[in-house]
């Protein structure tokens, strides 16, 4: 529902913009078993995104789990879709039916009305670039099963990561994190400015690594103590913390990020910006 907006709708286009982010990325850094990758506008954050979907190795992945925040409703825990196949430009992708049941057995996961998934952008956004970074796998290949991650404490992060560890657990499956990191500016209700960092864009970006030091250390209290001390407007804070949960049950890996941009750099306070990061957790690394 976001092609032709977001991103474009003609697939030669998309696959052309796709496939030179992944190039500009550079070599691959490893095979990640989970990736975080932004879900703004591809004009403003593909470049970024390029470098998480760099480090899929398509040859073992049978299975993407997909973790995004829910924008327009309140979830009292995940959410689980409705729909069997999902439409792109490129080609349309797969649900796994059997990994969704098998999570909605569990009782801890609620069902997604079709409107509200369509109407939900930080999912949809991860797909185009899923098959792109697959190749030379066709889409009948592999299968996804698109999580809704709510409001959620601490706690109930754990719950859920705690389900999810034995799936990342699993070298046949690759999670893929949707998240913007700090949503900066008066439209945001955030103005944090630290002046000792330097200008006010300055002061984001020493606010946001900060925040990806945090994740980069694996472990979960470490990224929620931050967020209580900093307030940042981390939209995928909760999918960052489920993931982050069911790889400290998994017991190996370390997440390292990659690439950092902002859509603009905020000088003034009439300005706003939202940034991007791009990283992967890479196991015996």
């Amino acid at each position: 529902t976001h092609a032709g907006s977001w991103y474009t709708d003609r697939p030669d286009q998309l696959d052309q913009q796709l496939t030179s982010w992944l190039a500009a990325a550079g070599p691959r850094v490893g095979a990640a078993r989970a990736i975080v990758s932004p879900h703004a506008g591809y004009q403003y954050c593909g470049a970024v995104a390029g470098y998480a979907y760099k480090q899929i190795d398509p040859g073992s992945i049978s299975r993407v789990i997909l973790l995004g925040p829910s924008h327009h409703f309140s979830l009292r825990g995940c959410g689980l879709s409705t729909a069997a196949e999902f439409q792109t430009p490129l080609g349309n992708l797969r649900a796994d039916q059997a990994t969704t049941a098998e999570l909605r057995a569990t009782g801890q996961f609620e069902m997604v009305s079709l409107n509200r998934d369509e109407a939900e952008h930080s999912l949809e956004m991860q797909l185009p670039f899923l098959l792109a970074a697959m190749r030379p796998k066709s889409p009948r290949d592999f299968s996804i099963v698109p999580i809704m991650v709510g409001a959620i404490d601490p706690s109930v992060e754990a719950a859920y990561g705690a389900v999810l560890a034995p799936y990342l657990n699993d070298p046949a499956t690759l999670f893929v994190v949707s998240s913007d990191f700090c949503h900066w500016g008066r439209r945001f209700e955030y103005t944090h400015y630290d002046k000792s960092a330097g200008r006010i864009w300055q002061s984001i970006e020493r606010l946001d690594r900060q925040g990806m030091e945090a994740i980069e250390t694996g472990r979960p209290d470490r990224f929620t103590q931050y967020l209580q001390q900093t307030g940042n407007t981390i939209c995928g804070r909760h999918p960052i913390g489920v993931m982050m949960c069911a790889a400290a049950r998994h017991g190996s890996g370390r997440f390292r990020f990659l690439n950092y941009a902002q859509s603009s750099k905020c000088n003034d306070f009439s300005d706003s910006s939202v940034s991007y990061a791009a990283g992967g957790l890479f196991v015996n690394a």
